[in-house]
């Protein structure tokens, strides 16, 4: 096989390269550990740390990095969002990340039905930008939200609706690129006809190769729709009219790199039918795709009930509609524009397809429920039914669709052969199966185990006629196997194409031609444990952080900017958007620090750098699939940082909160006036560690538990219901007229609620700031306090959602014990108590407007959906939002932070609020929340128990509080 050869290592390094490559012309280069480290992986499971990363923003750039990279001896790696899984969006030498600045949408074309765009745009950009014309870009990853056209191009992405809709290949009308000697090379299949303008040695070359080996070509390569390994060289038949456009599709950016494509645009049918079909097992599901095509569906898609359990245990049953009778479904969709026709058929699907059982979905949010467990497969798989992590490497392979249903069986006791277990999924309807596999990476011989699989997995689909990548691409990790599918002469035929294009071997090296052995690189192998025990338990990793940290499996879904309601993360990647502050490009740091070779340990500035901007808003805990939880490595990371160290002024102001807000309120009109002097306030601020641009909220001038002391709640005419309710530090001593409304409304609907004691503390300041062994201190009395009422089945209602949070998650992360489950167990909402009560009804809110922000803590453990039936039953008009308010505890306020805080406060937050009617309510039960919006808006927030309260007593006019009370509705 003729080989090409890879650059010479002997390149200039850090300071040096960075000189180099601005001289060249490239204007955003960065050679910091940070960056280098939260690119040295994608969605794989490898990792090769880059030498730099660059943001081209034009064409001139992309050529300039090219020219300096042959100059340097240097390798050259496109990446756009890097959601991948074959590890062909990581490199050595260069990485050119084009989500940056190359992202636009240049043109929609509606009568020729075509968008001109940048590679660097993500797909969901692409739909917003074609919707208003009634088109869509057909191919749909389920990484639509956040992966990027020009990715898609590198791997000939599908998606779920290829059968309907066809290939990225089937969909690029056009395409620039800039090959591996530097040349700009246009190709074209408008109007029907294929040019190429460019390179014209190059396109000569090609043909004779081509001339050379017609046979080979013509029957190993184009057998059928989901054969993407290798290069696409059946284009180039006579019979397709030497078609380099869809040739060039799929070459993973190792013959050259996209700078803009022409994509064809389809029509939406103006309905879509789900049907679903149960049945015994997976394999048999797999037999049924046969008869499922002849219905003309343009979807198919194959679920494991594996995947389905894992979706009802980390979201709830509700997260999951009924599904019919079996331990398998497909999920096959059909469009069209006649509503009876579809529905005509899709009873004669179901009728037909030997199914167990069906059911046919018309509803488009049920449609949009079954296929987010779809979407979300990739993460949801990420734990094996072992218990073990799962990893990709044979991620995608295909069969032809008659071949599925004994490929596998086939596949299941190749499983069984190696000790392995795993959660299949996938493209049916075009015999393209999702896996991820749990490899024993941790083990000295994990390596070996993953290497002996990946063989015997590639000679068992070639057995069955099929394909190691049937969408993905072959990348690092199946490279290396492409001899078990291809005879030699097209092998090195492949060796040739290369060099036509790429003779210096500059482009993605590693992958395809040379390739690297699938058993380097890899990431989880090379890690080590920290070098002290972690403060945090982990349970649900068995202690190992560095289990945890490598949860994150690179598919990014953090990385979606545009969020709707019920989705959090990542907000400070939607700010600034850098890799390095998403809850990916984090892990991807950490994952490197205990790795050891780039990052030095928890001191490291890298480490600190990548974690600065981290919210600490806890959206990734239930919004990533994989289940990475940042806000509580975030705590660990400061912990071990600082054990016995000096720590920054705002973790001793900020991070102690309740010990001077209890000193505070011995003389609160005083420190109130203190803090309102200019020249003390600036001092004060500075000292604390503050943003001078921030406003400080006032103390209360009496605590919630004085207030409650004074004015007790009449409970005579309740019937005496015990509930406990958890006063934490932010009410106590800032809004005590929220506690004052909370213990009202509890009376009204019949309890008898008592206030915790003054020792309490959910430690939540503590925790933020990695100051774990304090708050273990305190959290333990306050479990110990709570576990008496918890024992007794008395519910425990939190006021401040952080603080519940905290005592349902937190403490158990940090104790472990059965009183802290216990009391995680007893938390509740307001809305969570009233809402499970059926003798309460809620107070007539019809026709209200409200703005509501769900706090970011609430969302990830507990969630809202108590207080959006209990809204919705009331009959008011809720808009809720998404996102996080950008205040986030600590965060906003310290030095370093306001402007990102505000960024995130403008995702959602602030345009809803500017948007909405004179008489709307803005409804947040998080003081942070109320904070930040009285700060940037001077507008008032209030507490659900506010609503209610005001409701009932019939009067709803707002009133601007003072001195740390939020205001009121009476």
């Amino acid at each position: 096989m003729l080989r090409v050869t890879n650059p010479r290592p002997s390149h200039p390094t850090g300071a040096a390269l960075h000189r180099r490559l601005l001289r060249a012309g490239l204007r955003d280069v960065r050679v910091d550990d940070t960056t280098r480290a939260a690119y040295s992986s994608d969605a794989s499971l490898y990792r090769v740390l880059p030498a730099a990363v660059a943001f081209p923003r034009d064409d001139a750039e992309v050529a300039a990095a090219v020219h300096a990279a042959r100059v340097l001896g240097l390798g050259v790696t496109a990446r756009g969002a890097g959601t991948s899984v074959a590890g062909n969006a990581i490199g050595p030498g260069l990485v050119l990340d084009f989500s940056r600045h190359l992202d636009a949408v240049l043109a929609v074309d509606p009568e020729a039905r075509t968008a001109r765009v940048r590679p660097g745009v993500v797909h969901a950009s692409l739909q917003h930008a074609a919707a208003p014309h009634g088109l869509r870009f057909g191919p749909d990853p389920s990484t639509h939200t956040r992966c990027t056209i020009g990715g898609m191009i590198g791997n000939d992405a599908c998606g779920s609706r290829a059968l309907g809709y066809g290939r990225t290949a089937e969909n690029v009308e056009a395409l620039t690129l800039i090959t591996g000697t530097g040349e700009v090379l246009r190709t074209s299949r408008l109007d029907n006809t294929h040019t190429a303008d460019g390179c014209p040695t190059q396109q000569r070359e090609l043909k004779a190769l081509v001339a050379r080996a017609l046979e080979p070509v013509r029957t190993e390569l184009g057998r059928f729709h989901r054969q993407i390994s290798g290069y696409a060289l059946h284009q180039l038949l006579p019979e397709n009219d030497f078609d380099l456009t869809r040739m060039l599709v799929g070459s993973e950016g190792t013959l050259g790199i996209v700078t803009e494509a022409t994509v064809r645009l389809v029509r939406s049918p103006a309905h879509h039918v789900l049907v679903a079909l149960g049945y015994p097992d997976i394999a048999t599901a797999g037999e049924a795709t046969a008869l499922v095509l002849t219905y003309r569906p343009i979807a198919c898609e194959g679920l494991d009930s594996r995947i389905v359990d894992v979706v009802r245990e980390r979201k709830g049953p509700a997260a999951v509609p009924d599904l019919p009778r079996g331990a398998a479904w497909l999920l096959v969709e059909l469009a069209g524009d006649d509503r009876a026709e579809l529905l005509e058929r899709a009873a004669k699907l179901a009728a037909g397809a030997c199914a167990l059982r069906h059911r046919i979905v018309a509803d488009p949010a049920e449609q949009a429920a079954l296929w987010r467990i779809r979407e979300d497969g990739g993460g949801l798989a990420g734990r094996a039914p072992s218990g073990r992590p799962a990893w990709a490497g044979w991620e995608d392979a295909a069969v032809p669709p008659a071949e599925l249903g004994g490929y596998l069986r086939a596949f299941d006791a190749l499983l069984a052969e190696h000790g392995l277990t795993a959660m299949p999924f996938g493209h049916f309807g075009e015999g393209c199966i999702h896996v991820r596999l749990d490899f024993p990476l941790d083990r000295p011989d994990g390596p070996a185990a993953f290497r002996r699989f990946l063989t015997d997995a590639a000679d068992l689909v070639a057995a069955h006629g099929g394909t190691l990548s049937g969408e993905h691409g072959d990348g690092r990790a199946r490279s290396e196997l492409l001899p078990r599918v291809y005879s030699r002469r097209v092998l090195d035929l492949f060796a040739e194409v290369k060099s036509v294009f790429d003779p210096d071997g500059i482009l993605n090296p590693g992958v395809l031609i040379d390739p690297r052995p699938l058993d380097a690189d890899l990431r989880v192998p090379t890690a080590r444990p920290p070098e002290h025990p972690p403060a945090l338990l982990y349970p649900a990793d068995d202690g190992d952080f560095s289990a945890a940290v490598h949860r994150c499996t690179g598919v990014a879904k953090c990385r979606t900017v545009a969020r709707g309601p019920g989705t959090v993360m990542c907000p400070s990647y939607a700010a600034t958007r850098e890799e390095k502050d998403s809850t990916r490009g984090r892990a991807h740091v950490l994952q490197e620090m205990l790795n050891g070779e780039l990052i030095g340990g928890w001191r490291s500035p890298a480490v600190a750098d990548a974690l600065d901007l981290c919210l600490g808003c806890k959206g990734c805990a239930s919004d990533c699939p994989t289940g990475i939880d940042m806000a509580a490595y975030k705590a660990e990371a400061l912990y071990q940082k600082y054990r016995w160290r000096p720590r920054p002024r705002s973790h001793y102001t900020l991070g102690r909160l309740p010990t001077w807000a209890k000193l505070a309120a011995r003389a609160p009109r005083l420190v109130n006036a203190l803090l309102r002097t200019p020249g003390l306030r600036h001092i004060a601020l500075a000292g604390a560690g503050v943003d001078a641009r921030r406003g400080v909220p006032a103390f209360a001038r009496a605590t919630a538990r004085a207030v409650a002391r004074k004015n007790p709640p009449d409970t005579a005419n309740t019937d005496g219901r015990p509930v406990m309710v958890f006063l934490d530090s932010f009410t106590e001593h800032f809004a005590p007229k929220v506690a004052e409304d909370v213990l009202a409304v509890l009376v009204d609907a019949g309890y008898t609620p008592t206030l915790t004691s003054e020792e309490v503390c959910c430690g939540l300041t503590w925790i933020s700031t990695g100051q774990l062994d304090e708050a273990r201190h305190r959290l333990a009395r306050s479990v110990a306090v709570l576990d008496d009422v918890a024992r007794a089945d008395v519910p425990v209602v939190g006021i401040e959602p952080s603080c519940t949070a905290a005592l349902r998650h937190d403490a158990v992360e940090l104790l472990g014990t059965d009183a802290a489950r216990r009391v995680a167990a007893a938390m509740r909402t307001l809305a969570e108590l009233l809402v499970a009560d059926s003798g309460w009804t809620p107070p007539d809110l019809t026709g209200l407007e409200v703005v509501a922000q769900p706090h970011c803590h609430q969302h990830a453990v507990g969630g809202w959906d108590a207080e959006a039936r209990l809204l919705a039953d009331a009959g008011a008009r809720v808009r809720r939002l998404g996102g996080c308010c950008g205040l986030a505890g600590n965060f906003g306020v310290e030095r370093g932070h306001y402007d990102v805080s505000v960024a995130v406060a403008e995702q959602q937050l602030l345009p809803a609020l500017d948007g909405a009617g004179p008489d709307a309510v803005f409804l947040a039960d998080g003081f942070s929340c109320r904070t930040q919006v009285a700060d940037l808006r001077d507008r008032t927030g209030f507490h659900l128990a506010q609503l209610l309260r005001g409701a009932a007593r019939g009067d709803l006019a707002h009133t601007g509080g003072s001195d740390g009370e939020p205001g009121s509705l009476r």
